[in-house]
């Protein structure tokens, strides 16, 4: 059972991919659509033998690697952490492949959709079940090259070209750290595999090495470095800028990468990795404020964003921001359980805004759209109830895990935890000012839609309907029936899965806080929520001639050009880089240096140098007797001089070719 729920996605990408063109479009959507359902209902039970009856699993499969020290098996890890996300996973892929059936049901490439769906599906699985890190790298890339075929679907679009390209090359830099980190790791540890470094961690704890000829802490510099690499895959701020040009690819893709699979991966990593953390007390201060700081700059962003998806893709990176800061707080079970919550309601506002697009012609500027409550309704209430989740409105799921986080913060007690928790509570009230925004330029906006759109406006069909009514619910209810499971006080749920210092444990003095400190971060939301309707509602006059005011410019533009973070990395790092790449490596190097030493310089050079020197060979005797006595007396006449005058000629063959070169050349 275990091994059937990793193997049916790939084994239904195989069939799917090789035999597409044969099995149709209706097969190939059945058969990759039945597979991951089973690999879901395999999940939940799984959850259950594993979680609640708390049972872990150890597949210890063939022999992968042995050489010197490094032996590794092939194995699977299921333990809480692990059913916990599979049970996200394969319930996401599985609502986003129903939901793609009729969305992308006018395409022409819908085996090949599918079958990339459920590579993406195995490769985040694999990269949850894996027992080490080599193997957890071999899932990581996996998703990376899954996302990059996904963002580049349509790929006749110069757009979705760029995107791709620009998701691979950014998260290079993050697992270019990951690699890094788990090099370390087998430096210091001599070994890979999760429960090994886990259970050395304490005893080697304040060792030291070198990293850049410098003696530093090695837990610290690992740790760090393996942030590296969540910080591109789960896009926290300077590797993020691949994140909202992801929304190139087909609405079901941006769901699914931003719920369930490419963004969460590092996250994952990063609770995997607790037995690492909590021994390095810097860098988890470093991912506290790292993750506060997404959360306030993505929230900041998505404010004046025009895009439909991409607003939504910049509150991904805000609450991939609050996830990282728990982490960073040491509470890896709220971040986990935020991480659940999060897909649920996301993966619910990304299906509810593709239905809206898929409505509207594809259209997805909300300055375009507007008074779409009356012809959407159902649409309309579900992207309500993602919002308000998202805002963190109270019995939602969102309230049940952001607020959480927030008053661990609070409850801290630190300069950095205090400045991470009003950044988190600034980001809760931007997070309910670009949502309400969002609900209000496209439903109760004076429309500014064309009328053909009308004409031809219709709410989703039933296979749209019956993902986004689960995933309704599951925004509604999940946060509710999982807390006191996944976060609550005395819950043995998570058994070895996690490991947290009693130094570091928060959450009893979270729950001890008054009423009005918990309280904040939802008044916050509400006055952020009846802002964004007052401003846009009643003063939208006054709002449109602050726009065209000097500051107004200058702030709009900060803001909707992301805080000029492109126009940075193109000017002063890509531009650059394009400029060595031409002028010196290409001109210099390649078609100088290596072009006049190489196969164009040394073989013309001999070449011409034997072509002049076989017209020595006259044929008549008086010339070679001539050659021959001119080199015997320079040989006598040298070795004589070496004799009276001790002058060193061991350069003297050297000598005599530099004058033949020089004079045949």
């Amino acid at each position: 059972m275990y091994l059937t729920i990793i193997t049916l996605p790939i084994i239904a990408a195989i069939i799917t991919g090789t035999t597409g063109r044969f099995i149709g479009v209706k097969g190939s959507q059945i058969l990759t659509t039945t597979c991951l359902l089973v690999s879901a209902i395999l999940s939940i039970i799984v959850f259950y033998e594993v979680g609640i009856s708390g049972s872990p699993c150890y597949i210890t499969g063939f022999k992968w690697i042995d050489s010197g020290l490094l032996h590794l098996n092939y194995g699977l890890l299921f333990d809480s952490l692990t059913v916990a996300m599979l049970i996200v996973v394969t319930i996401i892929a599985t609502l986003v492949n129903i939901y793609s059936i009729e969305y992308m049901s006018n395409d022409p490439h819908i085996p090949r959709f599918f079958t990339y769906i459920s590579i993406f599906t195995f490769a985040m699985l694999v990269l949850v079940t894996s027992n080490n890190y080599l193997q957890m790298f071999i899932g990581w890339e996996g998703v990376g090259v899954s996302s990059y075929l996904l963002i580049n679907f349509w790929f006749t679009r110069i757009q979705a070209n760029k995107a791709a390209i620009k998701a691979m090359i950014v998260n290079r830099v993050g697992d270019f750290g990951l690699s890094l980190g788990i090099m370390a790791i087998f430096f210091v540890f001599k070994s890979i595999d999760f429960s090994t470094v886990f259970a050395s961690c304490y005893y080697l704890f304040n060792i030291n090495f070198l990293f850049f000829n410098i003696e530093l802490d090695a837990l610290t510099i690992i740790s760090l470095l393996l942030f590296v690499g969540a910080i591109g895959k789960s896009a926290q701020i300077g590797l993020h800028t691949w994140l909202p040009d992801a929304m190139e690819g087909p609405t079901p893709v941006s769901a699914l990468i931003h719920a369930a699979t490419m963004v969460t991966a590092g996250v994952f990593m990063i609770i995997r990795s607790s037995p690492l953390l909590e021994f390095t007390q810097n860098a988890l201060i470093i991912i506290m404020i790292v993750g506060a700081i997404t959360a306030f700059f993505a929230a900041t962003t998505g404010v004046l964003q025009n895009d439909l998806k991409r607003v939504i893709a910049y509150s991904t990176c805000s609450q991939l921001g609050y996830m990282v800061f728990a982490c960073g707080l040491s509470s890896y079970s709220v971040s986990l359980f935020h991480l659940m919550n999060h897909a649920f309601f996301k993966a619910l506002l990304f299906l509810s805004a593709g239905s809206v697009i898929h409505a509207i012609a594809d259209e997805q500027d909300m300055r375009k759209m507007g008074g779409f409550v009356q012809v959407l309704p159902f649409t309309y209430v579900l992207i309500l109830i993602g919002s308000l989740s998202l805002m963190g409105i109270p019995f939602l799921t969102g309230f049940y895990s952001k607020d959480v986080i927030l008053e661990l913060a609070f409850a801290n007690f630190h300069v950095y935890s205090s400045f991470s928790y009003w950044l988190g509570t600034l980001s809760a009230f931007f997070t309910s000012f670009y949502s309400f925004r969002l609900i209000y330029l496209t439903f109760f906006n004076k429309t500014n839609a064309f009328k053909y759109i009308f004409n031809s406006i219709h709410d989703a069909p039933l296979l749209m309907i019956i993902p986004l009514f689960i995933l309704g619910l599951g925004s509604i209810f999940i946060g509710y029936l999982m807390k006191d499971m996944i976060i609550g006080i005395g819950t043995n749920f998570w058994g070895n899965a996690l490991f947290t210092l009693p130094q570091n444990i928060l959450i009893l003095q979270s729950e001890f806080l008054p009423f009005y400190i918990k309280s904040i971060p939802v008044l916050f939301s509400i006055f952020g929520a009846l802002m964004s309707y007052l401003i846009y509602h009643y003063f939208f006059k006054y709002l449109y001639l602050f726009n065209v005011s000097s500051i107004g410019i200058a702030l709009y533009t900060f803001f909707n050009k992301k805080y000029y973070f492109d126009i940075v990395y193109n000017s002063y790092i890509v531009h650059t880089l394009l400029s060595f790449g031409y002028n010196i490596s290409f001109k210099l190097f390649d078609r100088g240096f290596i072009e006049l030493f190489g196969p164009y310089g040394i073989s013309t050079s001999i070449l011409s140098f034997t072509s002049k020197l076989s017209k020595l060979q006259s044929g008549y005797i008086y010339h070679y007797m001539f050659l021959f006595f001119i080199a015997l007396s320079f040989f006598i006449a040298f070795f004589f001089l070496n004799l009276f005058f001790f002058i060193d000629f061991r350069l003297f063959f050297v000598w005599i070719l530099f004058i033949l070169f020089s004079f045949f050349f």
